[in-house]
């Protein structure tokens, strides 16, 4: 059996472990229901699909990073916090698995969970596909969005549930951390930077809000940029998880 072969052998071993954790528990369906009592509350509701009278999914799509802020930290605060206090991690890394398997299994599981999250809110684009035409090319970059985010939120949530025990504070770190991930991109902020920064710093700044390269791929157009940008948020969070692993193992 080669190295490849061997190595997505032991990281589906993690996975598998991880995704039945997860529905093992009521955290699933506790998730799952709030997940989409909100989306729909956003969409028809606080978003007024009604009296804008235009059928698409733009509110809701538009509360999701919000949304994200708290629910993604609730999925991701788990990860490596449980393992810790419980002493589970100790016997984990002395298994025949490496610190990559089990950053990249436990990081596919929970991003697993969360792309059914994601999915099950597909009757919000039946609803809106009934009652008009929607451009439904918008609405799958949008969802392709969706995801990437959700993987650079909880890549983070990973690696600052690694650094303690307690799930609580890693709850919370991964929520100011995605805040301030997302605020960078919010025109009030750039407008206060702009009174006093120079213009390159400005675009600097807005470059590194997954806010700005959200709205960009909620255009309709997948912008190679915008996806690596998740893709470098992503890779980022899970080479920090990992060192912090292994320097904890080392430790």
């Amino acid at each position: 059996m080669s190295r490849s072969t061997t190595r997505r052998t032991r990281v589906f071993t993690i996975f598998r472990r991880e995704l039945a954790a997860y529905f093992n528990t009521p955290l699933a369906s506790v998730f799952l229901v709030i997940f989409l009592f909100l989306s729909g509350l956003f969409t028809f509701n606080i978003g007024g699909i009604y009296d804008r009278g235009q059928a698409d999914l733009r509110p809701f799509f538009q509360f999701l990073p919000w949304l994200f802020l708290f629910l993604v930290p609730a999925i991701s605060m788990r990860l490596w916090a449980e393992e810790r206090r419980t002493g589970t991690i100790e016997l984990l890394v002395t298994l025949p698995f490496t610190v990559t398997d089990l950053v990249l299994g436990k990081f596919l599981a929970a991003w697993a969970f969360a792309t059914v999250a994601i999915i099950l809110s597909a009757p919000l684009w039946f609803t809106v596909t009934w009652l008009g035409s929607p451009d439904h090319g918008v609405i799958i970059a949008s969802y392709v969005a969706s995801t990437l985010m959700a993987g650079a939120f909880l890549a983070i949530g990973g690696c600052l549930s690694a650094v303690t025990k307690n799930q609580v504070i890693a709850f919370v770190l991964c929520v100011v951390a995605c805040f301030l991930l997302l605020i960078t991109g919010l025109p009030a902020v750039q407008d206060y930077v702009s009174g006093w920064a120079p213009r390159e710093a400005v675009e600097a700044l807005a470059s590194m809000s997954a806010l700005f390269h959200f709205d960009s791929i909620l255009r309709g157009v997948l912008d190679l940029r915008d996806v690596l940008y998740f893709v470098s948020v992503i890779v980022a969070g899970l080479a920090c998880n990992a060192w912090l692993i292994q320097w904890r193992k080392a430790d």
